[in-house]
């Protein structure tokens, strides 16, 4: 059975989304001339890896990430400038980083089906997660709400993970997340779903 969000989600005309927790990050530019949204690929977070809760995940987005509070964070991420459009925090709060219309930083080195440079053309939703754990039925429902909301408002043709995408350098979102749930609580067609395995 879907779980749907507590809230309804639509995305208005500038690319921003009625039912999220807005949080503008510096990390973005303007897609290329004549670049449209035509793909969503889904990604998860966690910081420090395999912690949930607290403002790391915003604090990366935003510049403002203490690198000196955690060892990984020293190791990896100080000086990193990276965004995502959307993340969806395990109780399935929606939080946005970056208008849909720009382009975030979220996908690096990239490619669907020959196509390059996916930062160009799609938009980037994490979930808070990493892939030892499953995802909560709350953000399964606030994800398939922000699809069909994304879907309403652009042409998107696709769904794909980070690691379809940048298959050998990404792992998620991970084993633990549910595809097959995904195309249910959406009830889109396969097609949309070029990656997915029977």
């Amino acid at each position: 059975m879907s779980t749907m969000p507590p809230f309804a989600v639509a995305v208005d005309g500038d690319g921003w989304a009625r039912g999220a927790r807005v949080l503008p990050s510096p990390n973005f530019e303007a897609r290329p001339a004549g670049a449209v949204p035509t793909l969503i690929v889904v990604h998860n977070i966690s910081l420090p890896p395999g912690e949930f809760g607290g403002n790391a995940i915003a604090d990366l987005f935003l510049n403002r990430l203490d690198c000196d509070a955690h060892p990984y964070y020293d190791a990896h991420l100080r000086g990193l400038r990276v965004s995502s459009h959307f993340v969806i925090r395990r109780d399935g709060a929606l939080e946005q980083f970056v208008s849909c219309d720009e382009r975030a930083w979220h996908a690096g080195v990239s490619s669907f089906f020959g196509r390059e440079r996916c930062n160009d053309f799609s938009i980037g939703i994490e979930l808070e997660g990493d892939d030892a754990s499953a995802f909560e039925a709350a953000q399964y429902g606030a994800l398939a709400a922000l699809v069909a909301a994304l879907l309403e408002r652009y042409p998107i043709e696709a769904l794909a993970g980070h690691s379809d995408i940048a298959p050998g350098r990404k792992t998620d979102p991970g084993p633990h997340f549910d595809w097959a749930r995904l195309r249910r609580d959406t009830a889109l067609a396969d097609r949309y779903f070029p990656y997915l395995r029977a």
